[in-house]
């Protein structure tokens, strides 16, 4: 089976999620990675290193600057000619070009997978997590988007493939690229991409409260910061901590939720993370249900002890 994989990037650098689709990717057959961008030169070296890639695509064109789903949609659509399956990360990026896709094709989209268990046959989440479908594609090709924390990341380095220019219909305008807001995070890693996460709940209380104790905790491990729903919603935080069925999908080596009582909504973003620790006063929080290490107590006492000791 011949696949397609579309590559996040800044025109410069591959992001990290689109090494976890490249792992799934493989498992169905061949893979060739797509690179749409303005000046993408730099992103398409970088594909090209990802070790498992037989072939890079490079769509070099104003109109795939910012990667706007109106515009890259249909150069997907036209280059799957000659592919069987269309693969992108379950991200905002890959949410926003896969379905579109799967419309200008005709076929169902497979959403959020977790496992490849055949050629057309795949696992993916449901009910905020609670379950998993077993999933079978009747349609010609594929459209998927992955879940990049249920799989290993390819190796960025190793890989020798070919890169090939593609040009696409171009500008379909519809739409236009206006402004970027990024929330800059200044020394600590990305959510997606950290080994370690403090997240922090409502208990905080309000922003300078979140800021004076889940960040200094934060920068002594070198970790990246999240938030729940709530905290969010509540304005401590900006939208990009979010953590959840609703945010972020994170997976860390540990997990450090804080204030969190844990709902469902939330616990679907951070289950799988390899250690996760509580702190909560209540007991019964439903964060304890998953946690591998749990402490009850007053955050505003253990959180300033926790940090001073390390």
């Amino acid at each position: 089976m011949n696949t397609l994989v579309l590559v996040e990037h800044d025109n410069t650098a591959v992001a990290d999620a689109t090494l976890s689709t490249v792992t799934a990717a493989a498992k169905l057959g061949d893979v060739t990675l797509l690179v749409a961008g303005k000046d993408c030169g730099g992103a398409a070296d970088a594909a090209a290193k990802i070790a498992g890639v037989s072939k890079v695509l490079k769509a070099d064109d104003a109109a795939y600057e910012h990667q706007l789903p109106e515009n890259v949609a249909p150069l997907v659509a036209k280059l799957m000619d000659g592919y069987d399956a269309f693969l992108a990360p379950s991200t905002t990026t890959g949410k926003n070009i896969a379905p579109r896709v799967a419309a200008l094709l005709d076929v169902m989209q497979l959403s959020d997978i977790i496992s490849v268990e055949g050629d057309k046959t795949f696992k993916r989440p449901i009910y905020a997590g609670n379950a998993i479908a077993t999933v079978e594609s009747s349609d010609p090709k594929l459209v998927v988007t992955v879940r990049g924390t249920a799989f290993d990341k390819a190796e960025a380095e190793g890989g020798s493939a070919g890169v090939e220019d593609v040009s696409g219909p171009g500008d379909a305008g519809i739409s236009s690229f206006v402004s970027q807001d990024v929330a800059e995070g200044g020394d600590r890693p990305e959510l997606t991409s950290a080994s370690i996460i403090v997240s922090g709940g409502r208990a905080l209380k309000d922003a300078e409260t979140f800021q004076e104790y889940i960040m200094p905790l934060a920068d002594k491990l070198g970790a990246g910061v999240g938030a729940s729903r709530a905290a969010v919603d509540a304005g401590y935080v900006p939208n990009d901590y979010q953590v959840g069925q609703t945010g972020k999908i994170v997976a860390p080596d540990v997990y450090i939720a804080i204030g969190i009582s844990g709902a469902i909504q939330h616990l679907a973003g951070m289950k799988d993370s390899k250690t996760i620790i509580a702190i909560n006063k209540d007991e019964d929080a439903p964060i304890f249900q998953v946690a591998d290490i749990g402490l009850v107590g007053d955050l505003y006492k253990i959180v300033p002890e926790l940090t001073e000791k390390l």
